[in-house]
Parts: C-alpha cells; structure tokens; sequence
C-alpha cells in the first residue's frame, strides 16, 4: 500500500548500532513520475512494473485519475493504466503542485489535447526552480503559454519538430520535450539533453509505446515524429539515488550491508569517489556489499550531468567527508539552496563551512552526536538518516513527509538490517 505522509511525524534514531543483512533498491521515483505522464500518449492499456510506493507517485497517479486515467493495481508494485477518454477540466491542480515530476504532464498533455491548464509543479525548496527552459522548448515545438497566477493555459494548434538548445541539463525539460515531441510532425533534436537515469528511462518506455528515439550522442536525442502511440509494459529502473544513500549508510555504521537491484550505469562517478575516498565495498552481478569504513580520505567532488557525480547524491555524502581526515570540498553549480541541509548537521557537531551558495567545505573528521533536527527536503532528510544511524545517542528528525516522498517505508527497511529507526506521531 502507499504510504500517506503525516506532516507530524516523526523519526526518532538511537545510534551508531551495527547494520547488517540485505537491503533492496526500490523503482527510481524520478523515472516512474515521467513515465506515468507517458501514459497520455496512447488510448491503449500500458503496464507500468516496479513503482516506488511513495507519495510522489501515488500523487502523480491521483492527477492521471482526476484526468479520467482509468487504473488497477495487478500487484503491490504493478499498475495497469488506460488513458482512452481525458478530460482536462478535471485536473486536480492541487496534486500537480505538490511534486516537481510534473513538469512532464506539461508534454504529455500537449501532445494528447489542444487546450488545458495546469498549475505550477511543485518538489523541493532547493533553490531557484523556474520552469522557462521547459516552457521555452515546448513553445519550439508549437505551444502557446500564458501565465494565470499559479497556473498555466497552453493550448496549440499543431505540433511540429523543432532544433532546440536547451539551457541547462536539465531531465525535466528533456522530459517534457520527448513527450510532445515524439507526437510531433517531422524531426526534433534536442542538444543539451540531459542523460540522467530518469531521462533514459522514459525513453526506454516511449520507445516501446512506438515512439522513434535515437541518441546521436550522450547529450543529443533525435526524435522523428509518429503518428500515434500503443501500449507497452515497462519496469522502471532501480533507483541510484537510494541505492547510493543505503551504500554510504552501510559504510558510516559498524557491520556488513549488502545493497541489492543495482544498475551500475548510473553509479560509476559515485563509486568511484567512494573508491577515491577510502569506503570498503564489493562489487557484485547487480549489488554492492558494503564494510564499515572509519578511516577515510577527505575528498573534492562536483555535481556534474550524468555521467558525472549526481547532484541528488552530493549531500548524501556529506556524512562520509564529516568523518574523513581533512577538508573536503563540495561544489553544487546548479542548485543555491542546496546547502540548506548544512545547518541541521552543525547541531550534529558537523564542522561544515559554507563558501557561497553553491559551494562548501567539510572539515573531519568529526563525532556525530544525536540532537533534534529538521528535514528540510527529500535528500536532506536521507542525509540526517544517514547521520542519525552513524551518531552518538538519540536522533529525531522533524518533517520526514519529505523523506516520504523519495524513500518508500525507509524506517522499515532500515529495522530489517538492525538500524534503530521508528516512526512516530508527535
């Protein structure tokens, strides 16, 4: 069952416990989000296999139904969905603002109508997070945007392919173009793609519905436009975010994990600062077997486009460089707010000095002790899991609805290999 985020509840973390046993990567939520939109692009029955049980998605499957999106679950984690009659008058506009994913309803939606509203997307607090470069594109490719308060009217006539330059790497806007480009008529190159597990695997998916997708190279897709689409089933990746969050949580605490379901195509950069930093692991067919890993090397890292360091990850690390002998350094070019996590790890005892908005360093190695912290978005709030399990005495973490969108049922994952973690209601 989806889990229901609770704005007062609560974890309440006892420490530096010894972890051991497997631990599963769930469905990636930032490829099930853009897939479940894709669903708009066909009247046939799609099957959409290992979705992650978040609130995200189960908001994002909310919005599909408000549409007129007919769904059946098949299995806990297996969704058989049929977009035949939509009606966009019915949109909830309250779930579409509570998750940044979707952003690809804004091409999937194009494609399939002519005229709809829908309101601004939500996600994190992380910085500046406007939405031109996806707007800018689809209006390439034929849409008329007009800007309503909180909400969006776009509306088109015909949709023709288009050579689009992206402004940033960005997998939202490369998302949203693929949705409405493969619908399109004629070509569509789309430079500055981003490449990012999410990315592909929405390609992965419209490819099987029909669409004609090829990369030309890692940061440009050529989309030449279809008539229609058909139905297809399709399993969506393995998370790399949470599986780089459980790798670094098996190293930082005393024991042995072993992280299954890996796709190592979207983890190299990440186990490769690993490696540089001194964190014991073994690499398996698709797991990583983890050793705890007291004496590490400080380290310096920047978030780049895959196949680069993910941005998701960089804060996951933070722990790690709080325990290695030196200064690290930290560098985030894309999101400012990133480094809100930084203050909640100083109650820790972090030694964390913020340069500017994008950049940090971390000084160690430092003892963790366990306090009463806030999360304060998705990755902050794994980074204060992450510090809470490797810290002396007793954590809580405030807020973890937002931990809630990203990790399915953490706490319980986290109890099976012998973590001290439990939800409660304030």
């Amino acid at each position: 069952m989806l889990h229901v985020p609770c704005k007062m509840e609560k974890f309440i973390i006892n420490g530096n416990k010894e972890l051991r046993g497997e631990i599963e990567v769930r469905g990636s939520k930032n490829a099930a989000g853009p897939c479940l939109a894709a669903v708009l692009l066909t009247t046939d029955e799609v099957i959409i296999d290992n979705l992650p049980l978040i609130a995200d998605i189960k908001a994002t499957i909310e919005v599909l139904e408000s549409l007129g999106v007919k769904t059946e679950w098949l299995a806990e984690r297996r969704l058989k969905l049929k977009a035949e009659i939509i009606n966009a008058q019915n949109i909830n506009l309250e779930k579409v603002s509570k998750t940044r994913m979707s952003v690809a309803l804004f091409g999937s939606m194009l494609a399939r109508l002519k005229d709809f509203k829908i309101s601004s997307p939500g996600g994190d607090v992380i910085g500046l997070r406007p939405i031109t470069v996806q707007l800018e594109a689809l209006k390439k490719i034929g849409a008329h945007i007009e800007r309503e308060g909180e909400v969006y009217h776009i509306w088109r006539d015909e949709l023709v392919g288009h050579d689009i330059m992206l402004g940033e790497f960005s997998p939202t806007a490369t998302q949203a173009v693929m949705m409405a480009a493969v619908l399109a008529k004629g070509k569509t190159i789309i430079k500055g793609a981003a490449a990012e597990l999410s990315v592909q695997d929405t390609a992965k998916m419209l490819t099987a519905m029909g669409a004609q997708i090829n990369w030309k190279d890692s940061h440009t897709i050529i989309i030449e436009g279809v008539e229609k689409l058909h139905g297809c089933e399709h399993f969506v990746e393995p998370d790399n975010l949470e599986a780089g969050t459980f790798i670094v949580i098996g190293a930082l605490t005393p024991g042995k994990v072993v992280v299954k379901n890996i796709n190592f195509e979207y983890l190299d950069m990440f186990l490769h600062k690993l490696e540089e930093m001194g964190v014991n692991f073994d690499r398996g067919e698709n797991s990583v077997t983890v050793f705890y890993s007291p004496f590490l090397k400080p380290l310096k890292v920047q978030a780049l486009p895959h196949p680069g360091f993910p941005t998701d990850l960089l804060p996951i690390i933070i722990p790690l460089l709080a325990r290695a002998q030196g200064k690290s350094l930290i560098h985030d070019p894309l999101y400012e707010n990133r480094l809100g996590w930084a203050h909640e790890l100083r109650k820790m005892g972090g030694d964390i000095e913020i340069v500017d908005p994008h950049r940090a360093f971390v000084f160690g190695p430092k003892v963790l002790d366990g306090v009463e912290v806030k999360s304060l978005d998705v990755r902050a709030g794994a980074v204060l899991i992450v510090a809470g399990l490797m810290a002396n005495g007793k954590t809580t973490i405030h807020d973890i609805f937002h931990i809630d969108r990203g990790y399915e049922r953490i706490e319980e994952r986290l109890q099976a290999i012998g973590a001290d973690i439990k939800r409660v209601t304030s």
